[in-house]
C-alpha cells in the first residue's frame, strides 16, 4: 500500500508542510546564534562542536528530504533520483545522528532524559541502515517497511518541537526535557508499526 493511500490528502500535506517548517525553523541559530534560538543545549556547542553542528545542521536536511521519499510517482517515474536523494537522506543521519547519541552521552539533563535521546539516535541509525541495507540487497519490501520506521524516528524532530512548548508551559523546563526525550519518538514508533502491521494485512495482489 502507498504511503499516499495511508494518509488522507489533508494529512499528508500537513506532513509535508510540517516537514519543510520544522526543518527551516531548526536552521534559526544560522541567524539569531545558538545561545539565542537553543538556550537549553547551547553548552554542547561549546564542549562538542563538531557533533553540535552534524546534528544540529543535517538533521534538517534528513526532514526536508524524507517526505520525497514517501512520494510514490517520483519512486516509480524517477527511481534514479528516489535512490540519490535515498543516499543523501542516509548520509545526513549518519553524521547527525552520531552527533545526536554523542549529545546525549554528554548531557547535563539527567539520566532519564540522556537514555531517551541516546536511545532515538542508536535508533535512527538502526533503522535507516537496515533499510538502506535491504535496499541494497534489493529486498525492496523489506526495505519500505524499515524506512517506515526511520522515517517515523525522523519526524521525532516536528513532534518535538510541537510537545516542547506544551510541557515546558505544563510541566516546567527540566520535567517537559525529560518527558519530551521520549514522548517525541515512542509514539511515532508505535504508530509505525500499526502503519506496518496494516500493509502487511494489505490484499494480495495490492501494491505494498
Amino acid at each position: 500500500m502507498p504511503f499516499s493511500r495511508i494518509l488522507s490528502p489533508l494529512r499528508l500535506g500537513a506532513f509535508w508542510v510540517f516537514c519543510f517548517l520544522i526543518a527551516l525553523a531548526s536552521w534559526r541559530f544560522l541567524i539569531l546564534g545558538v545561545e539565542a534560538s537553543m538556550s537549553f543545549v547551547a553548552y554542547h556547542a561549546a564542549e562538542r562542536p563538531l557533533w553540535f553542528y552534524a546534528h544540529v545542521g543535517l538533521a534538517p536536511v534528513a526532514l526536508a528530504l524524507m517526505p520525497f521519499q514517501f512520494w510514490t510517482g517520483l519512486r516509480q517515474r524517477r527511481p534514479l533520483v528516489h535512490r540519490w536523494i535515498g543516499r543523501s537522506y542516509g548520509l545526513a543521519i549518519l553524521l547527525s545522528g552520531l552527533g545526536g547519541l554523542m549529545m546525549a552521552l554528554g548531557s547535563t539533563s539527567g539520566v532519564v532524559a540522556a537514555t531517551g535521546f541516546g536511545l532515538l539516535a542508536i535508533l535512527w541509525l538502526g533503522t535507516t541502515g537496515r533499510g538502506i541495507w535491504l535496499a541494497m540487497q534489493g529486498r525492496i519490501g523489506e526495505h519500505r517497511l524499515w524506512m517506515i520506521r526511520s522515517g517515523a524516528l525522523t519526524f521525532a524532530a516536528v513532534t518535538l518541537r510541537l510537545y516542547l512548548p506544551v510541557l515546558f508551559a505544563t510541566m516546567g523546563e527540566e520535567a517537559g526535557y525529560t518527558l519530551v526525550a521520549w514522548a517525541c519518538w515512542v509514539p511515532n514508533m508505535v504508530v509505525a508499526e500499526w502503519l506496518i502491521r496494516r500493509k502487511s494485512k494489505s490484499p494480495v495482489g495490492q501494491p505494498a
